[in-house]
């Protein structure tokens, strides 16, 4: 199986999971996969890696974990966005993704409303 295939198999898996939460979608874009809800992107997948959008009053939560954010090479500065890598744990237990998918939902409706 090619990674490709293999990344666009996480990205349905983890869409499949964050389906309580309501009809995310998956978008492929730019190299990676935008996972949307009401036209909102919540989060992303990269490098069989998701990514989950954050503030600065949700940050914590995933530095805490020791996580990554998302950055990526653009005219050789790295950039990064608020998105920060998931748990891993959430990613086999339902009630953990819907928690962690609804947070980062509500971060993009935030600032959806800020603009």
């Amino acid at each position: 199986m090619t990674s490709n295939q293999t990344e666009k198999e996480f990205a349905l898996y983890v869409g499949e999971m964050m389906q309580p939460i309501g009809p995310v979608q998956r978008k492929f874009m730019l190299g990676v996969y935008g996972l949307f809800l009401d036209g909102l992107m919540f989060g992303l997948i990269t490098d069989n890696t998701l990514y989950l959008k954050t503030n600065k009053n949700t940050e914590h939560l995933f530095k805490n974990k020791g996580l990554e954010t998302f950055t990526y090479q653009k005219k050789n500065k790295a950039v990064s966005l608020p998105y920060f890598q998931a748990p891993e744990e959430i990613l086999e237990e339902h009630d953990a993704m819907n928690e962690w998918a609804n947070r980062s939902y509500s971060k993009a409706l935030h600032a959806r409303t800020k603009k």
